[in-house]
């Protein structure tokens, strides 16, 4: 993959030199590139068709003409199909596994890594400019190239390289939103910004106003880059499984971080189901990269090592099971690629079989001798096994030649049913069939069971059907989730300017900034200062001259002349204000306002860009109802008033309703709701 560093084309500030972000280049022409190229073609292919469908369905319903529809069923039918075709094709990017591998990967099975989401480019320009003037009343051309800043972090990110420098990339954005969120999203308006994010499995894309969907997909996408990173390493050094180990376990603890933090998330690829299973996915990858660092350096033939090696290639068989079980419950089996699950469950039958050959060659390869630990030996051997055939001990086993040979042979049958079925499974999906390397691995593994059976087959002896016993799953290191310091990156605010986040956000409010003229007498101004930045005014002389201008208890000093103080400490300001003379200096204050009581956020999420898909209605939950001791007498309204206040109530939001059931709840009420499409129900989006 050629990384390359993408200017954003604004002057450098702070003496920097270099571009502002590092991102690959999206028209360099690489595998991943190309890929992801496809992904974003594939994404507008499918919305069309989504529309056009939607359209049709309207159509279906509104008219009477049985010509009309017999026309418009017609179209439906070739609608469908095309989006059945463009499903199949995004399955097929999503089972190029072989682009994400090491070029060095020659002699090992490929692992599975997650294409990044895709979106849609957004301006921040108007809106953060409209806002800054209105709420902040500062002129928003002044923050130009704050803005230029984001946005050009945000394009950015669409494109990180595949190391360590893309995950920060990601996780600087990541810890970028919540200050902007706390800039310029407000409880009681909207912003107008539109976020659009496909889902990566079915190209569906989800459309929101909040950051919600932003913050939980670009953590989506750092545990993808993750996954793309491991698969990368290099599988025949120790340095290289690794790397694919921490990478592997650092993706499944962004996965557990982003199940665990955005439960209501209107994408499916991010449903809790759907986490849940790559999840498992991300630690088979790593147990399966630990039996491999273990078995790197050979595997010695002795008697207790085979048996080692065996219980851990049993155990990552078994958590490919897991993987595959939960990949065909409904509803992840709609969503998820055949090539995935197929995978899963030719690893399974293949370290299943691998375990079954590893312990074929302790029995069949070694006796006891009187140099050995025979109690080591019984003691090990008998934790192979969970039950063993009736009338045996492992003690029996060992001692007596032809046991060891029976069931020896019995485990060697066994491994050779399951790389056989291994091969059989491969066979039946197309596009694992594009992978030479795993067919040429599963070919080598079942020769090998062959070779070895033919070696102690004899003639003379008569079919023994005996099965052999299950092997109990063993681990010495568990491949465990890991949360990457990574993801908590300390940054500093774009919008710094506008003041400190204590008292200058989004949610606060306070009044336009006046002019106070502050003319001492006698050396006094008739007040003091405390706190933090911003400086507040206390203590209050009512009879000095700044009262009578305007000054009031409690407002906030911003600039002193033309000097702003928003981040001055007391110290500072005063040294500001310690030689003002008999003319005076003019000051710029504010004051702050009392908040009412927050209205819910209107925000409907868009599905396909179908502004009809997704919408759940939460009313403002007013915590002075718990306790009628608190509540404050207000002044009645109108009966105008209170007629627009109801309907200001009905806002319809995204926020999910909480556990709590009870029905005393604002949100038990019945609420109106955007009206539903049969199209796109919830079904579609979970």
């Amino acid at each position: 993959m050629t990384d390359a560093l993408l200017p954003n084309g604004i002057k450098a500030t702070r003496g920097e030199t270099n571009p502002f972000r590092k991102g690959c280049n999206p028209f360099a022409q690489t595998g991943r590139s190309k890929l992801q190229n496809k992904r974003a073609t594939l994404n507008q292919q499918i919305i069309k068709q989504m529309r056009m469908r939607a359209g049709a369905e309207n159509l279906l319903k509104a008219t009477s003409n049985n010509k009309v529809k017999e026309m418009v069923l017609l179209e439906l039918s070739y609608v469908n199909s095309n989006l059945q075709l463009l499903m199949g094709q995004l399955e097929g990017l999503n089972s190029s596994v072989e682009v994400y591998q090491s070029t060095q990967e020659t002699a090992n099975i490929p692992l599975i890594a997650l294409g990044l989401k895709e979106t849609k480019e957004v301006d921040f320009s108007s809106p953060f400019k409209d806002f800054i003037l209105e709420h902040y009343s500062e002129d928003g051309n002044c923050f130009d190239e704050e803005i230029a800043d984001l946005m050009d972090l945000r394009q950015a990110c669409r494109t990180p390289s595949r190391n360590e420098a893309g995950v920060e990339l990601l996780a600087k954005y990541f810890s970028h939103l919540p200050l902007m969120e706390s800039r310029f999203f407000s409880p009681t308006r909207m912003t107008g910004i539109f976020f659009t994010w496909y889902d990566s499995f079915t190209g569906v894309p989800v459309c929101q106003q909040n950051l919600s969907l932003e913050k939980a997909s670009n953590l989506f996408n750092m545990a993808a880059l993750y996954t793309q990173i491991a698969t990368r390493s290099n599988r025949q050094t120790i340095v290289g499984l690794k790397e694919a180990i921490s990478s592997f376990q650092k993706a499944a603890g962004i996965l557990n971080q982003l199940k665990e933090t955005f439960t209501h998330t209107p994408s499916y690829d991010m449903s809790p189901a759907m986490l849940s299973m790559l999840i498992r996915m991300m630690l088979a990858q790593a147990q399966e990269c630990l039996f491999e660092k273990m078995a790197l350096p050979g595997i010695p033939n002795q008697f207790l090592s085979l048996l080692k090696m065996a219980q851990e290639a049993a155990k990552v068989s078994e958590i490919y099971d897991h993987v595959h079980q939960s990949m065909i419950q409904t509803p992840v089996k709609d969503n998820v690629p055949l090539f995935w699950s197929t995978m899963s469950q030719v690893k399974t039958n293949h370290y299943r079989s691998m375990a079954h050959y590893f312990v074929a060659s302790a029995l069949l390869d070694h006796q006891l001798g009187p140099s050995d630990d025979e109690d080591q030996q019984e003691k090990t051997l008998s934790q192979v096994y969970d039950r063993l055939p009736e009338g045996r001990s492992p003690l029996d086993i060992l001692k007596k030649k032809e046991e060891r040979e029976r069931i020896g042979k019995a485990h060697i049958r066994r491994a050779i049913r399951g790389h056989e079925e291994a091969l059989r499974i491969y066979g039946l999906c197309y596009h694992l069939n594009k992978l030479e390397i795993l067919q040429d691995i599963l070919k080598a593994s079942h020769q090998r069971s062959l070779n070895k059976y033919t070696d102690h087959e004899s003639e003379e002896e008569f079919c023994d059907y005996m099965e052999a016993p299950d092997i109990i799953s063993k681990t010495e290191n568990k491949a465990e989730m890991e949360v990457p310091a990574a993801t908590k990156v300390k940054v500093t605010d774009f919008f710094q300017r506008l003041g400190p986040l204590s008292v200058f956000s989004a949610k606060q409010r306070w009044t336009a900034p006046r002019t106070i003229c502050l003319r001492p007498e006698d050396r006094d101004l008739g007040f003091t200062l405390k706190g933090e930045s911003p400086v507040q005014v206390v203590s209050l002389d009512p009879l000095c001259p700044a009262a009578a201008e305007g000054l009031k208890e409690g407002d906030f000093i911003v600039a002193v002349g033309d000097t702003d103080c928003k981040w001055m400490s007391v110290s500072d300001l005063m040294r500001l204000l310690k030689d003002v003379n008999e003319e005076g200096i003019d000051i710029k204050v504010v004051s702050m306002m009392d908040n009412n009581p927050p209205m819910p956020t209107k925000s409907a999420t868009f599905c396909g860009n179908l502004p009809k898909t997704y919408s759940m209605i939460c009313l403002a939950y007013d915590d002075d109802d718990k306790n009628p001791k608190s509540r404050k007498v207000s002044k009645k309204s109108s009966f105008i008033s209170w007629g627009l206040k109801n309907r200001l109530k009905s806002a319809s939001t995204l926020s999910l309703p909480t556990a709590d059931q009870s029905g005393t709840l604002p949100w038990n009420k019945p609420c109106p709701t955007f009206p539903s499409s049969s199209s796109y129900n919830d079904s579609v989006l979970y």
